[in-house]
């Protein structure tokens, strides 16, 4: 039976790819040049979620339900009243294939119920995108950091949150993109889901997550999705507090 809750730290590789730290370089300037007007927030969060072709639209439209309720959970909303700004900024994108990443929901900041409902809202209008193409982890973790260095907001946190059904089986290992994403100072959680792959939370646990509070919250099955990723944004976003990251959910 898998854990339903665990985290750890990661190290960085010394390795990385010559091509997409070309590709970061070329958002560095404007990243500098943002950052002076940028919005503070205390997290910004990324979430990545999964479109290959071992979700089918049901699977993928319960993964859709699912994030849009937990940004209407009150429990969410008190997490988010907690930190110092009283403020995160979340952004999502659907992927598959190495190169294949579609940024569906732009950077919006989330801080009272009114801003919640309207991410909520723009969840749920968002069509699929992408229906095929391997399972790119290392490719939904590179795009996440340079939807990062876009960002209008600026945190002392920056997390990617990875769900998906399945281990990492084209482009470049996971781990070289999850050691230099931790090396860059950001933290990547991640939701298996089990319903294909029965052991992919040790999978995740061993080459997924990584960084500063790393956590994974496995889903037993797509029906059980909600209630995972309810857990893991309040652990997310209370990161601080983890007796309130970790009470019983209601």
């Amino acid at each position: 039976m898998p854990c339903p809750f665990v985290s750890r730290p990661a190290g960085p590789s010394a390795i990385s790819r010559r091509g997409f730290n070309a590709s970061i370089a070329a958002f560095v300037l404007t990243g500098a040049n943002r950052a002076a007007a940028a919005i503070e927030v205390d997290l910004q969060l990324v979430l990545a979620v999964d479109a290959s072709g071992s979700v089918s639209q049901r699977r993928f439209e319960l993964q859709k339900q699912g994030y849009a309720a937990a940004f209407r959970n009150p429990r969410v909303l008190k997490a988010i009243s907690s930190l110092m700004t009283q403020s995160i900024a979340v952004t999502m994108l659907q992927w598959t294939g190495p190169r294949l990443q579609v940024h569906v929901v732009p950077w919006t900041q989330v801080k009272d119920e009114a801003t919640a409902n309207a991410f909520a809202a723009a969840i749920e209008r968002v069509p699929r995108q992408l229906f095929g193409g391997g399972t790119s982890i290392s490719g939904a973790i590179d795009y996440s950091r340079l939807i990062l260095l876009q960002s209008p907001f600026t945190a002392s946190r920056r997390v990617i949150d990875i769900s998906g059904d399945g281990a990492n089986n084209i482009g470049r290992p996971v781990r070289f993109a999850r050691d230099e994403a931790v090396r860059d100072g950001i933290t990547i959680n991640g939701l298996p889901i089990l319903a294909v792959e029965p052991d992919l939370d040790t999978y995740y646990f061993e080459n997924v997550i990584g960084g500063p509070g790393a956590v994974m919250v496995p889903a037993e099955n797509y029906e059980s999705f909600a209630e995972a990723i309810l857990k893991k944004l309040i652990i997310e976003i209370a990161a601080d507090d983890r007796r309130a990251a970790t009470a019983p959910l209601p």
